[in-house]
């Protein structure tokens, strides 16, 4: 008789095996043993290389950069495993990409986030766990339970643990749209608000333009968002707060994806420390003196946990 039957694995895709490795540290167990290799022309093979027959599978999979190629992985990944019979399958999506295009803001324009959600469902997915999604409502694109796990409490406790005088210290909205999350944040830890009004002027450049709130005058500003791309917003933002007279900078986000110029403009930017998750990898040429990595691990391994063990997980979305 196989005593296999639902017990947890975890399994791991390409894209972020350091974060995956983990979590199976904190869950106790080993990750699951898979085969993943590229063909001569580029195509992906996926091959389960123990028995998952009944067993309640966990795929770590942040669809980060390269985009395209891990979405794909993903997807082999998750047919190989109901093809092997998983009795339940649930997809942890540290990042997920496309997710900036959640809505039609023009004419004949793609809403790929909703794609993805339709792209990992049909391929097998049973659940999905995502982690400080850049529109909440995506859940709703998905045909299938999602957790939305915030990382919130992981950063708050580092910024906590800066002791920055509660008089000093301003949470600073890096836009008009990230507001919430500034309130967020700012309810748990304390400290001021203010808002940077920033103007875009196209899809890729934004321009910072004034202050509005709390003075920043030989303040403390500490800026959230939900991820840092380009670092445009996030710099613009900074310089904005040293203009203001701020006297020190921290910038904090879930996704560090620093893609384009990201780097060299971190590098120069008025931002004593960069905070962000371990969600996507930080490659050797992006390290930074100023970036400090946390790991989102064991609270993603907690929720692993709660849903195999079928324990409520909603204490993990405050």
């Amino acid at each position: 008789m196989n005593n296999n039957n639902y017990q947890l694995k975890v399994f791991s895709g390409r894209a972020n095996v350091p974060l995956a490795e983990r979590i199976a540290q904190c869950l106790g167990d080993p990750l699951g043993k898979i085969t993943l290799q590229n063909f001569p022309d580029g195509e992906f093979l996926a091959r389960i290389d123990e028995d998952v027959r009944g067993r309640d599978v966990f795929v770590v999979q942040p669809t980060c950069p390269p985009v395209n190629e891990n979405v794909m992985e993903l997807l082999i990944m998750l047919d190989s495993l109901k093809r092997a019979s998983a009795a339940r399958v649930s997809v942890v999506l540290p990042y997920y990409g496309y997710a900036r295009q959640d809505r039609k803001d023009q004419g004949r324009v793609p809403i790929t986030a909703k794609l993805m959600a339709d792209l990992i469902t049909t391929a097998g997915a049973d659940r999905v766990i995502a982690l400080d999604l850049h529109a909440a409502q995506i859940q709703g694109f998905f045909d299938v339970p999602v957790d939305h796990l915030h990382a919130g409490p992981v950063i708050n406790e580092y910024v906590r643990n800066l002791n920055i005088p509660p008089d000093d210290f301003v949470v600073l909205s890096p836009d008009e749209g990230s507001i919430k999350r500034a309130l967020r944040h700012q309810k748990k830890i304390g400290g001021n608000i203010a808002i940077v009004d920033k103007r875009r002027s196209s899809a890729t450049k934004t321009e910072q333009a004034n202050l509005i709130g709390s003075t920043l005058v030989n303040k403390v500003a500490v800026i959230f968002d939900d991820m840092i791309s380009t670092a445009g917003s996030v710099v613009g933002a900074a310089n904005i707060a040293k203009l203001n007279g701020a006297r020190e900078v921290y910038a904090c986000a879930t996704h560090g994806v620093l893609c384009g110029e990201a780097i060299s403009r971190l590098r120069d930017a008025f931002i004593n420390q960069v905070i962000i998750t371990d969600t996507i990898p930080l490659t050797p040429e992006k390290q930074l003196p100023q970036i400090k990595v946390l790991s989102v691990a064991p609270l993603l391994a907690d929720a692993i946990k709660r849903i195999h063990f079928n324990e409520s997980v909603s204490r993990l979305f405050e």
